[in-house]
């Protein structure tokens, strides 16, 4: 026994640090195996290899969400944080020993393709936390899928692949995305897919994704784009109007771009082309009942049939109603009946006629008034050149200044009257293709034309005329008792300035005048001083001239004497 010899505490001591690797290059700070001893409560208890044993919770040796799965004699990686603590146990973890070794694969997987597995467990602010086999790394919102998700739930919890799109080991900074390895795999769908597809063909697909020009649909793993003209023939507002997400349609494929992959679809290509024969179904005059689908400033839409729209102009809206808007004349969805004006079958456009449908008010005027008829109305409006009067039939007529009242024009005629005032008229003349109405209200004075007229008068025929009114502007005068009557302007009333004044007349004497033409109204214009002149003409002709050596106050002289004699 005597030559049996125990070790010394230092040799203890150097035995301990031949294992450990010496007291500065110890068990800290390093991931090692262990083996569970114990399982007490929420605790594993690990033996390493220590003085002591550590304690790691259960939780950490279970993926988010899930039990942990461990049971006494099972050997597992943990991280030594320390040695010892102060209750003398080691201090170990399972979550830094997992992070660790996730970071080594990850560097490496950052390096290949960047593709890793990993599982969103939580949220925080802008994204979520994806476990990545131990190491936690951060998903922005915007990263989580191709298309906005309002809820993430059912993608928590659950292994999906994500890509690494930057890392930091030393500061333990990890960016992944989901939406990368969807899109990629989409791609390849997409190309796969597309290289199937043919134009014309007709397939089915669903309804996506609703926008204000038209409709996403979902062929099968690649989207087309139904635009929304292409929807039906008929006018469609909203996509919304016909469809629904989630809606089964079949479609056409109208074009197929490899390039960028898009797709081009339509419905309304499947059905029959209602503008097919439209020139015959609608001939030119052919009256038509249609609704007004649309209105804008330059006119009102109306649908003949679901497809065939034809636009009525604002011009041809209404005969009497001019420079209005055409929503004061129709409205949406009112039935109406048009008349085809022109058809245009390879431009798919119709024009339509809403006041030819209609009775034209200046042809139903002229048969009802015709000229010569007194009519009456109310003042509608005063220009620079007359009045116009408001008359049946939603139509107006026009009274020339100069045929407001006998010797008076200008602006004064205007003045004798004012708007809204009732007068009375006769019609003078009716232009139905440039719908104009010529009015007189002079010619209601002392009968007019619709009293007689001037039946019978000739120009330059020299009549007696009696004073019937003196006037500033001239003389009212007639032929005889029960002739026509006309008017002498002052400047016709003498060749000298002197002899031109109105109130050297008198009513009911009596003088000779030349016609010299013809009112608006046909009222007869007469003149002394074209009698006159006509008369001094004669003279000369016939006694001789001023080159024959007589004066003209000889020729005159004689003249006088053989119409006395």
């Amino acid at each position: 026994m005597a030559d049996t010899a125990f070790p010394s505490r230092d040799d203890f001591a150097a035995l301990l640090n031949e294992k450990l690797g010496g007291e500065d290059e110890g068990f800290e700070g390093k991931v090692v195996t262990g083996k569970v001893t114990a399982i007490e409560n929420d605790l594993a208890v690990i033996d390493v290899g220590l003085k002591s044993e550590g304690r790691v919770p259960l939780r950490e040796f279970a993926a988010p969400g899930q039990k942990a799965e461990l049971s006494v004699g099972d050997e597992v990686e943990v991280y030594v944080d320390r040695v010892e603590n102060a209750n003398g146990e080691a201090m170990l973890s399972r979550d830094r020993a997992r992070r660790e070794a996730a970071w080594d694969k990850l560097e490496k997987d950052f390096e290949g393709e960047g593709r890793v597995e990993g599982t969103i467990f939580g949220r925080v602010k802008g994204g979520f936390t994806v476990d990545l086999g131990g190491a936690v790394a951060f998903l922005p919102g915007s990263q989580v899928d191709i298309r906005p998700v309002r809820d993430v739930g059912p993608l928590m919890d659950i292994p999906q692949p994500f890509q690494i799109l930057k890392m930091d080991r030393r500061r333990g900074n990890i960016v992944v995305s989901r939406r990368a390895i969807l899109e990629e795999t989409r791609a390849e769908q997409r190309s796969d897919l597309i290289q199937n597809l043919t134009e014309n063909q007709v397939i089915e697909g669903v309804v996506k994704n609703i926008t204000d020009y038209g409709a996403f649909v979902d062929l099968g793993g690649i989207d087309g784009l139904l635009h929304v003209t292409d929807i039906s023939y008929k006018r469609v507002g909203h996509p919304s109007e016909v469809l629904n997400i989630g809606d089964k349609v079949k479609v056409q494929i109208i074009r197929i771009n490899r390039e960028t992959q898009r797709i081009s679809l339509g419905m309304k290509q499947l059905e029959a082309d209602p503008w097919e024969g439209a020139t015959a179904k609608y001939p030119i005059d052919g009256l038509f009942t249609g609704r007004v689908t649309n209105i804008t400033e330059y006119g009102a839409f109306v649908e003949l049939e679901p497809g065939i729209e034809g636009l009525v102009h604002v011009s041809e809206m209404s005969w009497t109603k001019k420079n209005v808007h055409p929503g004061k004349i129709v409205s949406t969805s009112q039935e109406v009946e048009v008349k085809v004006l022109e058809v245009d079958e390879e431009k798919r456009r119709i024009s339509l006629g809403l006041k030819q449908a209609q009775s034209n008010p200046w042809n139903d005027f002229a048969e009802k008034f015709p000229v010569g008829t007194e009519v009456e109305g109310e003042v509608k409006n005063s220009t620079e050149f007359g009045l116009f009067i408001g008359l049946p039939g939603d139509v107006d007529g026009m009274v020339h200044m100069s045929d407001i009242a006998w010797g008076v024009s200008g602006e004064e005629a205007l003045n004798m009257h004012h708007k809204g005032e009732t007068v009375k008229a006769v019609v003078l003349d009716v232009d139905v293709d440039k719908e104009r109405i010529s009015l007189g209200m002079k010619q209601l004075e002392r009968g007019g034309v619709a009293a007689g007229g001037a039946d019978g008068v000739k120009k330059g025929q020299i009549s007696t005329v009696t004073v019937l009114d003196v006037r500033d502007g001239g003389l009212e005068v007639q032929i005889g008792e029960d002739g026509a009557i006309g008017f002498i302007r002052r400047t016709d009333l003498g060749r000298d300035r002197d002899e031109q004044r109105p109130e050297r007349f008198q009513v009911g004497q009596q003088f000779d005048a030349m016609v010299t033409g013809f009112d608006r109204s046909k009222k007869p214009n007469f003149s002394i001083k074209a009698l006159q002149i006509s008369e001094e003409k004669q003279a000369v002709a016939q006694y001789g001239s001023s080159d024959s050596g007589a004066s003209l106050g000889d020729i005159l002289g004689e003249a006088l004497k053989q119409k006395d004699d």
